[in-house]
């Protein structure tokens, strides 16, 4: 096997990986409480992030064999390595549009990192460095504040991963850089490096996992692949010497691939914000008619409005308890015609005439209706 088809294999199994771990990062983000620390008590999340770290170290050995236009785009399969797989494993549907926004994503940015070039190792300075951690810290603090301020989960997603993208992007740019420096006489002098490389890697990863709450795994996936290779690009453009091929060609190229890819991750966030729309509206429906079906249950055929009942609120019987009697108006004007008037039992027929036999205390229970002057 030539060092060229090694590298390439390496750089499909450590997409793969990528794959995986993005996906175990979602199902622990839409199954665990929001708490800070709660993904640490998870076993998938700590899978999540051995697949991150394996297929980190499979691309750093992808590069070792293999030119860098070749490793990276292939990096970019991530997205088309991931729908499916979450599709199979987890049952996640994808729909035309969502697959035809991985597919411009993952083109565009595959041709943007093919058209660039690098024309020689070069370090960055001391004082470069301090800014680009200070501007790349300042870039992350700025998109998560917004994302906190934010109400839409589908934006909210989408700024957590591009923070997380970015992250990801300026420590490729400072473990390059420690790789150039790197001697092993003065290897503490690399030390500043390696922390700044675990903190940037460690937000990244934070960022990311709280980017795949609410939003799927479409969206935020394709932001963080794309914003990362984007932002290690303008990086070492600006400040490591590199540029892309061809010259002013190669260029203009190059920002049609970037075009291509922003089209595409836009297609997938509209695809997203439509599917959670969706969903929203059908939670709310089956609300609204979880309470109908219970009141309708509980009617049953002596209840008031059935046939049993008579389709009104019962009133008391006559004198000869044969049918129904007009209840009195109160002292205080006519009784509601809404509110029924419930007895406990029959009023009494009063005798009259020769036998009447003088008035009588009323027995336990009964309702004696009193004449007012």
């Amino acid at each position: 096997m030539t060092s060229l088809a090694l590298s390439v294999l390496l750089a499909l199994v450590s997409a793969v990986c990528y794959a995986a771990g993005a996906i175990l990062q979602e199902h622990v983000a839409a199954t665990t409480p929001r708490l800070a620390a709660a993904p640490l008590r998870r076993g998938s999340w700590w899978a999540a992030v051995t697949l991150n770290g394996a297929g980190a170290v499979l691309h750093v050995i992808a590069l070792a064999y293999g030119p860098l236009s070749v490793v990276q785009p292939l990096g970019a399969l991530t997205i088309v390595f991931a729908l499916p797989m979450a599709a199979i494993f987890v049952r996640r549907r994808v729909g035309g549009s969502g697959w035809r926004g991985a597919l411009l994503a993952t083109v565009g940015l595959a041709g943007l990192l093919s058209l660039t070039g690098t024309s020689r190792a070069q370090a960055l300075a001391e004082q470069e460095g301090v800014w680009l951690v200070v501007i790349t810290v300042s870039t992350i603090a700025v998109l998560a504040g917004t994302a906190r301020l934010t109400r839409s989960p589908v934006i909210r997603s989408v700024l957590l991963a591009a923070a997380a993208g970015t992250a990801f992007g300026v420590s490729s740019v400072v473990t390059k850089n420690v790789a150039v420096e790197w001697t092993w006489d003065a290897w503490q002098d690399a030390l500043p490096g390696l922390v700044t490389i675990g903190l940037l890697a460690s937000g990244g990863v934070l960022l990311s996992q709280a980017s795949y709450r609410g939003a799927g795994l479409a969206s935020p996936l394709a932001t963080a692949t794309v914003v990362n290779p984007v932002v290690a690009t303008a990086v070492g453009i600006a400040a490591l010497g590199e540029n892309f091929r061809h010259g002013t060609p190669g260029t203009l190229l190059a920002l049609v691939a970037a075009l291509v890819a922003s089209t595409g991750l836009v297609m997938l966030t509209v695809h997203n914000a439509e599917a959670e729309a969706e969903a929203e509206a059908a939670t709310e429906a089956a609300t609204e008619e979880a309470p109908a079906a219970p009141a309708a249950a509980a009617e049953g055929p002596g209840a008031p409005g059935h046939g049993g009942g008579g389709g009104g609120p019962e009133v008391p019987e006559g004198p000869v308890g044969s049918g129904p009697q007009e209840v009195p108006d109160g002292p205080d004007g006519p009784a509601d015609p809404g509110t029924p008037l419930l007895l406990p039992q029959p009023i009494p027929r009063q005798p009259t005439g020769e036998n009447d036999p003088g008035p009588r205390l009323p027995e336990c229970g009964e309702a004696v209706l009193q004449h007012h002057a």
